[in-house]
């Protein structure tokens, strides 16, 4: 466990010697990059796929509720007619 403090020590030392504050202010020093995680989704597609998943959940959700656990044919609850009822009865108009 000794070993392993003493060689982050000098690690820290090394770094310590080796910075860029050592080196003279006229001479300007090559900054180094760090690590640079590259995407390989951007996020507006992240954002389009998402949705898309929510949107696609949302009408199995549906088709699975009308279809399997009502009465109906699962693929009446994607059509506009299923909607509008179902409007009307919450608004009370029927």
């Amino acid at each position: 466990m000794a070993e392993t403090n003493n060689k982050a020590i000098l690690r820290k030392d090394a770094r310590k010697t080796t910075s860029t504050d050592a080196a003279p202010k006229t001479k300007a020093a090559p900054k180094t990059t760090g690590w640079v995680q590259i995407r390989l989704f951007p996020i507006w597609l992240r954002i389009i796929i998402v949705l898309a998943l929510i949107v696609i959940a949302a009408a199995l959700g549906a088709m699975i509720g009308y279809g399997v656990i009502g009465d109906g044919k699962a693929a009446d609850a994607l059509k506009w007619e299923t909607w509008q009822h179902i409007l009307d009865i919450m608004s009370g108009k029927k």
